[in-house]
């Protein structure tokens, strides 16, 4: 069985530096991708930034100038860098993995970590 589990938040001042981390076990094999998402109370979830088995990487828009997914050293671990965070940083953050087994490519979710940024 596939777990997932983010780490990493806090309770922040605007200007400051947060990294959060992602780890995924029980996947038979590397991640086919794993990617960050985000969600505002009151808002839907939404896409942040996605590195996939090769190392290549996506990012949402308003995520491009301050975020950055990379690999961490243990297999199907990853961190998200959030540079000069802001108030508008302020959300739920879910860890999505995509794992494959024989044909399938199958999505597990972690339960999400609090990133919270004060003026």
């Amino acid at each position: 069985q596939v777990q997932v589990e983010e780490s990493g938040g806090a309770s922040i001042q605007a200007g400051g530096f947060l990294a959060l981390s992602c780890k995924a076990s029980g996947c038979s094999s590397a991640a086919d991708d794993m990617s960050w998402h985000r969600q505002v109370q009151g808002k839907e979830r939404e896409f942040v930034a996605l590195i996939d088995r090769s190392g290549g990487t996506e990012y949402a828009p308003f995520a491009k100038d301050r975020y950055r997914v990379v690999e961490l050293g243990p297999r199907n671990t990853i961190a998200l860098r959030m540079e000069n965070v802001q108030p508008e940083d302020t959300a739920m953050f879910y860890c999505r993995v995509r794992c494959r087994r024989g044909l399938n490519i199958n999505t597990y979710w972690g339960q999400g970590t609090q990133v919270t940024v004060s003026a």
